[in-house]
C-alpha cells in the first residue's frame, strides 16, 4: 500500500491540506459509480411512472444524467442527499469509505485506530446550481468546541476529474494555524459562512483541481470554499471524515441516548450523526466490515438526530463589516 512520505506530511502539517493524485485507480471508483448509476435509474423510472418526469435519460452519461433528469424534477436528489440526514449510504459507499487503500494514508495522519468520523457525503454538484456554491467554513465551525484541537481529517475526493471549470476546492494555505475563525449562520445558499471580513491575511486562496482517483485532505482547521460549476458536466464528489480512535465519538451509541449531562470528553465532535469504527488491531471484533451494518448504523440518525454543536454563531444577516 502507498503511504504519505515524510515530505507530505510536513507538507499537511505546514499548509493544512495536501491533494494526492493517485490513491486510487480510476476503476477502483467504477462499482460506486455504476451503484450511483442505479440509484438514478430507479428514482427516475419511478418519477416518470408518477407523471413528474417525462423520460428516464438513460441515454446520458454519468457526468450528466443528473443534469437532465433534475432540470424537470429536482426531486431526484432525495435518494442521494436526504432529507435534512445524511442522505446515502450504499454499499459500494461504504466498500470506498473503508478502503484498504485510503486508510493507508488515513493511518499516517491519526495513527491505525480510526473511526469513520460521522458527516460522510455524496455531492453532486450540478452545473450552475447555486447551492453548490459553498462559502468559505472550516469543518470545526460545525463541531463541537471542545474538538477545536484534535485533528479530523476531511477526505475530498471526486467521481470526475474535478477541475476549476467545473467546481473543484479552494483552501487557504496555513490559515488552519489560527484556530477556529468566527462563523456566521445562514450565510450563502444556508450555509455556515466565515465573512470575508474574518478570514485571516494570507497569500490568497489555492484553487486545487483533483483528478479521478485523486484525494484532497484537509484538516479540520483548515478553510475552504467550493466554487462554482460553469461547466456541463455533474461535479459528484464524496466528503468523508476519519479521526482516531481517542477523539471524542458516539461508536455504538443509540441516538436517543445522547444527553449532554457527561462530561465533554464523552460527547462526540458531532453528535447528530453516526461514528463508526473502521480499524482497530487492538479490538478488531469492533471493526464494522459488513455494509448492510454500516447502514443500520447510519439510518438509526436519520430519523432521530441529537441536538447538534451550539457555538453562538451569530447570523450572517445582521452581522456588520
Amino acid at each position: 500500500m502507498k503511504t504519505l512520505s515524510n515530505e507530505q506530511m510536513e507538507f499537511f502539517r505546514r499548509e493544512g491540506y495536501l491533494m494526492v493524485p493517485d490513491v486510487f485507480e480510476r476503476d477502483d471508483l467504477t462499482p460506486l459509480r455504476d451503484e450511483l448509476t442505479g440509484v438514478i435509474d430507479s428514482k427516475a423510472r419511478a418519477l416518470v411512472d408518477e407523471g413528474k418526469l417525462s423520460r428516464p435519460y438513460e441515454e446520458e452519461p454519468f457526468e450528466r444524467r443528473l443534469t437532465r433528469v433534475w432540470n424537470e424534477c429536482p426531486e431526484i436528489m432525495e435518494p442521494l442527499t436526504g432529507k435534512g440526514g445524511g442522505g446515502y449510504s450504499g454499499a459500494e459507499l461504504f466498500h470506498v469509505i473503508t478502503h484498504r487503500k485510503l486508510l493507508a494514508y488515513i493511518e499516517d495522519f491519526v495513527g491505525s485506530e480510526i473511526v469513520g468520523s460521522s458527516v460522510y457525503r455524496i455531492r453532486p454538484k450540478i452545473p450552475f446550481m447555486d447551492r453548490g456554491v459553498v462559502p468559505w467554513h472550516q469543518d470545526s465551525g460545525y463541531f463541537e468546541p471542545h474538538c477545536d484541537r484534535d485533528l479530523i481529517v476531511t477526505v475530498w475526493m471526486p467521481l470526475v476529474d474535478a477541475t476549476p471549470e467545473n467546481g473543484c476546492l479552494q483552501v487557504l494555505p496555513r490559515a488552519h494555524e489560527g484556530g477556529v475563525y468566527r462563523h456566521w449562520t445562514n450565510g450563502p445558499n444556508g450555509y455556515l459562512a466565515i465573512a470575508d471580513e474574518d478570514l485571516p491575511p494570507t497569500g490568497g486562496p489555492v484553487t486545487v483541481p483533483v483528478p479521478l482517483g485523486g484525494v484532497l485532505f484537509m484538516g479540520n482547521c483548515t478553510p475552504h470554499c467550493s466554487t462554482p460549476n460553469t461547466s456541463d458536466v455533474v461535479r459528484w464528489s464524496l466528503d468523508l471524515r476519519y479521526q482516531n480512535a481517542g477523539v471524542p465519538n458516539n461508536v455504538g451509541e443509540m441516538p436517543e441516548d445522547f444527553t449532554r449531562e457527561r462530561p465533554t470528553q464523552e460527547i462526540a465532535c458531532y453528535p447528530p450523526e453516526a461514528d463508526f469504527v473502521v480499524q482497530s488491531p487492538s479490538a478488531p471484533e469492533r471493526t464494522v466490515r459488513d455494509p448492510a451494518l454500516f447502514d443500520q448504523i447510519r439510518q438509526r440518525y436519520e430519523h432521530t438526530r441529537p441536538q447538534g454543536p451550539q457555538r453562538g454563531w451569530g447570523d450572517y444577516g445582521e452581522r456588520s463589516a
